[in-house]
């Protein structure tokens, strides 16, 4: 319910913005949304790049979760699964899920729109419309920067949901239509990325993908990012 009322005021804020910006059209406003998507995009990768290498709690069972060879749908298992996650926090339980999606891929996919987008809109992208709608209200920023705005929040908020179409293949048609126009990547467009765990770590589209590769390879030469922290240990 709390995630449902967090989506439920988000879309509420993000109407009075889109009526806000359309009362004063611009002609920078479509650049602006284009660079509201591509730094969704450059967030959609800094994130997965963290989530994928920042180390889980270890001591906990994660390693057991992590490497069952039984079935999942068995008892053993989710009342191993229960007992794990209920020690987790929502940021943990995240680290998790995206260290468990690489050997599982199509899992999330299978995962219902409000699972893959809830923490994102609850513990980010609700606080920042609300704090970007203050800095509006108080600052004399130009209205045309409202397009950034929004197209950056809808970007990150659905940038989960984004990822895990890219594992399934009924997709809906606004996302097919979206593909067309350059503003979705393709599934072939993922798959460098899970053969090799080192590159191209955006999911919306992929523009920020040479950034963000770049900064990749230089972190890794400063020591960070090591291979240890993609697996439960």
């Amino acid at each position: 319910m709390t995630i449902r009322l967090a989506l439920a005021a988000l879309a509420a804020l993000l109407a009075v913005d889109c009526a806000w910006m359309l009362s004063a059209l611009s002609l920078w406003m479509l650049p602006a949304a284009l660079l509201g998507w591509y730094l969704a995009d450059m967030m959609s990768g800094v994130v997965h790049m963290y989530m994928d290498y920042k180390p889980s709690r270890a001591g906990i069972g994660l390693d057991q979760l992590f490497f069952y060879t039984g079935s999942r749908e068995s008892a053993e298992y989710l009342a191993l699964r229960d007992r794990v996650f209920g020690q987790l926090n929502p940021l943990e339980r995240l680290i998790y899920d995206f260290k468990n999606h690489h050997p599982r891929p199509d899992a999330l996919g299978r995962r219902t729109m409000l699972h893959q987008i809830g923490s994102t809109i609850l513990f980010t992208t609700l606080p920042f419309a609300l704090l970007a709608n203050a800095a509006f209200l108080l600052l004399p920023l130009p209205r045309w920067l409202l397009a950034a705005m929004i197209a950056f929040t809808i970007g990150a908020s659905f940038a989960q949901y984004f990822h895990g179409t890219l594992h399934r293949a009924d997709v809906p048609l606004t996302v097919r239509v979206m593909r067309r126009l350059g503003l979705l990547m393709q599934p072939a467009d993922h798959v460098a990325h899970h053969a090799t765990l080192a590159q191209d770590f955006s999911t919306i589209n992929g523009w920020s993908n040479p950034v963000l590769n770049r900064a990749f390879v230089a972190l890794r030469r400063r020591g960070y990012l090591p291979d240890e922290g993609l697996i439960p240990q």
